[in-house]
């Protein structure tokens, strides 16, 4: 998905557990990382703690939540929990980086 603005934005953090899953979980999250990714709609930035994602509609996010915990699955993890933050504001389209601006914007009034 292009970079643009959008009505929904979610972070989601994965967090595989099974016999097979290692204490570093890099290659479970990537497997994740790229479920989201595929899913049609959505952009995804991805952060150290989870990953940020912009889309029109909460059903995308929940598609995207769902294709993580199916992409684990099918990689063999026996257990995956999912913490989920989702923020839809319909009077107004941001992207995740308008977001970050405005914040920054408050701070550099704040010092001035």
């Amino acid at each position: 998905m292009t970079r643009g603005k959008h009505y929904v934005h979610a972070e989601i953090s994965v967090m595989p557990f099974g016999k097979d899953v290692q204490l570093g979980m890099s290659r479970e999250v990537a497997l994740a990382f790229e479920a989201i990714s595929s899913v049609k709609g959505v952009r995804t930035v991805l952060t150290p703690m989870g990953t940020q994602v912009e889309a029109d509609s909460v059903e995308q996010i929940l598609d995207a939540i769902s294709a993580a915990h199916k992409a684990l699955r099918s990689a063999g993890v026996k257990r995956t929990i999912s913490t989920v933050r989702i923020d839809e504001r319909r009077d107004k389209k941001q992207s995740l980086e308008d977001r970050v601006e405005a914040v920054k914007k408050s701070l550099e009034e704040r010092q001035s």
